[in-house]
């Protein structure tokens, strides 16, 4: 590890000297891309620089116990040498888990999809308590939400809902809500208060660039209708509505969200890319590995991943046996908790993979 993090630090000064070169820094797109693989860099340096500072504390002090030492030196000496130690270990830990092969999509935004499933209005309704709480979540990260389609009953909530998430690490720290989302709460059309279950799936997936899917224009099936739903005469009266097929992988996508016929196009095929990448990706996954973890779990989007239990006020993530008891929090988008002990196992389960 440590030629491996040396060989890091050698190629981050040569990084600095390269950025700060005014032949390159003549010629935007190459100080540009420099600078990018150089900010990717600091937190590793930072932690290894660190250690090595750690290390040398540990050589200081060892040599000094050498020597005679009064009693009350020789203690904070070897205080120092013990509290040094115990921080090593903790930052080999900690490059270890930063040295992890970095996942390509981390650092994309994200296509959210939460569709309703069992439980019928009551699965609708809570559709939209997921929304609000993504978006709430989006909203404390300083990230920016985007309303891509939607098909919303009388009743209220969604029957599905798909919108954008753009941030800095948005993928990063939202995919790990693919799944079958639980809920188990009173209806307000029940009388008799007995409690219903209902499910709701939700589908994060990496936001497409044009570089990352080339889609032939040839592939594609495009049709227009008249957008259903709220939104006055103008949406239900012309054809804005716009409904994509890629034709080779069958993968169908609409959007008409926006009173432009050429904005849901251009929303729907944001989708699509998505959606062909996920495809792809899930190929490529499948041949180096059969059983190829890409998230906490099985990756298995037809499982239960988390309960929401509103008569207990607790919310429970099943693929870590996590249960917190601060359900009104989570639906208000405090997800920081749930996320970081999905994070922090996701990074032990590579940690194996790699031991």
């Amino acid at each position: 590890m440590l030629d491996k993090m040396q060989a890091l630090e050698d190629k981050f000064m040569e990084l600095e000297g390269r950025i700060s070169d005014p032949a390159v820094m003549a010629d935007m797109g190459e100080w540009q891309k420099l600078t990018k693989a150089h900010s990717k860099m600091v937190s590793i340096i930072e932690k290894f620089r660190e250690y090595k500072k750690t290390l040398q504390a540990i050589e200081d002090a060892r040599e000094m116990l050498k020597d005679k030492l009064d009693d009350e030196f020789r203690e904070m000496v070897e205080g120092e040498y013990y509290e040094a130690k115990g921080k090593v270990v903790a930052l080999e830990e900690e490059l270890r888990v930063l040295l992890l092969p970095k996942d390509p999509n981390d650092d994309k935004n994200v296509i959210v999809e939460i569709r309703g499933g069992a439980g019928g209005d009551e699965a609708a309704l809570f559709a939209g308590d997921l929304f609000r709480m993504y978006t709430r979540y989006a909203e404390n990260q300083g990230w920016r939400v985007e309303m891509l389609d939607a098909n919303a009953p009388e009743l209220g909530g969604f029957k599905e809902v798909v919108f954008s998430i753009q941030g800095d690490g948005a993928y990063s720290k939202l995919k790990y809500e693919s799944g079958v989302h639980r809920v188990q709460r009173v209806p307000t059309t029940e009388s008799s208060g007995r409690i219903h279950t209902s499910t709701v799936t939700v589908a994060v997936l990496p936001e497409a660039e044009d570089v990352d899917v080339n889609v032939n224009q040839n592939d594609l099936r495009i049709d227009t209708y008249c957008a259903s739903g709220a939104g006055g005469q103008h949406v239900n009266k012309t054809e804005s509505a716009v409904r994509i097929t890629h034709l080779p992988t069958g993968v169908v996508v609409q959007c008409q969200d926006e009173k432009s016929q050429l904005k849901n196009r251009d929303k729907a095929m944001r989708v699509l890319r998505a959606k062909i990448l996920e495809l792809a990706q899930a190929e490529q996954a499948a041949e180096v590995a059969e059983n190829r973890k890409s998230q906490v779990g099985t990756g298995d989007r037809s499982e239960r991943i988390r309960t929401y239990n509103f008569p207990q006020g607790r919310v429970t993530d099943h693929r870590i046996g996590l249960t917190l008891h601060k359900l009104d929090f989570v639906l208000n988008g405090d997800l920081d908790e749930l996320v970081s002990a999905l994070i922090t196992t996701g990074q032990s389960e590579k940690l194996k993979d790699v031991e």
